[in-house]
């Protein structure tokens, strides 16, 4: 699997993440052995601090309609959807076949396949055929993408409904000059930035962004409001 450097470039204080890390409660059972065996072969599952953040947040939030924009091996689609009231369901997206089969192998070994549906496809498309409304949406995706897929999650996301988006600070070089940014990762770097741009500023949204795992944006919609302007535009 390539490796993500983000994994190891920290928002925080080194000493501040692995105590985040390492303090907080494991997970127990087998979510838990999912979990450990993710971080020790490297796969880029969310952080503990992220984790725990989410464990605490759903009983507050008691979200019985849950989207997820980026599966990959099932792990923080499970952790939601065991957090969720009885009679909620999640709902979650993932184009890559070999995270497809990994996701579909953890939701039957903790016995989730009522609990979760899992659409295969690109986003951008599944987004569009999907009905609402979401209590909760969490995009965790290709982070070039958020932009794009932004204005679909509002017509999905209910009126003070949440959309969480992950790893938004790019282990701290969002705020660096573009011309300092790795060319490789400039395309992410400029969308996150127009992203941003967009959500922090706009009347009809309420966001915070919290220094979890390597950026955790919250999003409350206020109210409706047209976003048509950040869909991708159709090449003739």
């Amino acid at each position: 699997m390539k490796r993500n450097e983000m994994m190891d470039r920290p928002v925080i204080n080194n000493d501040v993440r692995e105590y985040l890390r390492t303090a907080q409660k494991p997970l127990p059972g087998k979510l838990g052995e999912i979990q450990r065996e993710a971080n020790e072969k490297r796969v880029p599952v969310i952080p503990h601090e992220t984790v725990v953040f989410l464990d605490w947040l759903f009983p507050h939030l008691q979200p019985k309609r849950v989207l997820e924009v980026g599966t990959a091996v099932g792990f923080s689609a499970s952790l939601m959807a065991q957090r969720m009231p009885e009679e909620g369901h999640l709902t979650t997206i993932e184009r890559n076949p070999v995270m497809i089969e990994k996701a579909k192998k953890t939701f039957t070994e903790l016995g989730l396949e009522d609990k979760i549906a899992l659409k295969e496809g690109q986003a951008q498309d599944v987004l569009q055929e999907l009905d609402g409304p979401f209590d909760f949406i969490f995009m965790d995706s290709a982070k070039a993408k958020y932009y794009d897929f932004f204005p679909y999650c509002m017509k999905l996301l209910k009126t003070n409904g949440v959309l969480a988006v992950d790893d938004i600070l790019q282990g701290g070089t969002i705020l660096q000059p573009d011309e300092e940014i790795p060319r490789r990762r400039r395309k992410i770097h400029r969308k996150l930035n127009e992203f941003l741009d967009v959500v922090l500023t706009h009347p009809s949204l309420q966001s915070s962004i919290l220094p979890l795992g390597d950026g955790l944006l919250l999003i409350t919609k206020k109210e409706d409001a047209d976003f048509s302007f950040m869909e991708p535009k159709i090449e003739e």
